[in-house]
């Protein structure tokens, strides 16, 4: 009797405190942006989490993509590129630029995005700004690390929702 005793005392000790044991998720993407100069582009890499991105598209879009699936929606590309294009913006000298979807890849749980822009003449960049609100929208908590690299100068940031632009001069 003394033992049922005993675990009920356990019990009632220590379920408070598995309250504060559950799994917290984070919510991030890194983002990096490469001056090539061989290139005269920008190259861009971001890494998503792919079930992040899912829960997007199928609450923005409608469209169940099973991404890195057998069954991937045949509309995946389609949609990450129209999202991105809406969420993720680069300017040079303070004007926006158009850039190339150049496609994606998985690593593991996440999903490689690879973006260029082209036809950016080194002598003539005073300052690049990325714009990135990727499911800001869906996830107040998300946080949007970019670095960007231009010859040797380097800066990176952490975008929020609130402050979801950051700027390198040169």
């Amino acid at each position: 009797m003394k033992l049922n005793g005993f675990k009920k005392c356990m019990v009632l000790l220590f379920l408070p405190l598995l309250a504060f044991a559950t799994a917290h998720k984070y919510y991030v993407s890194v983002t990096n942006v490469t001056y090539s100069e061989k290139d005269q582009a920008l190259q861009i890499v971001s890494r998503i989490f792919i079930d992040d991105f899912e829960a997007l598209l199928l609450e923005r879009y409608g469209i169940k993509a099973q991404l890195d699936t057998d069954k991937e929606s045949q509309l995946a590309d389609a949609y990450i590129e129209k999202y991105l294009r809406s969420k993720f913006l680069v300017y040079v000298n303070g004007k926006v630029q158009e850039y190339d979807f150049l496609g994606k890849e998985y690593d593991g749980d996440i999903m490689v995005c690879y973006l260029e822009i082209t036809g950016v003449p080194e002598a003539t960049m005073q300052s690049i700004a990325v714009q990135n609100e990727v499911l800001t929208d869906l996830y107040g908590e998300q946080q949007n690390v970019v670095h960007i690299k231009v010859r040797d100068t380097k800066k990176s940031f952490v975008l929020i929702r609130e402050n979801n632009k950051g700027m390198l001069n040169f």
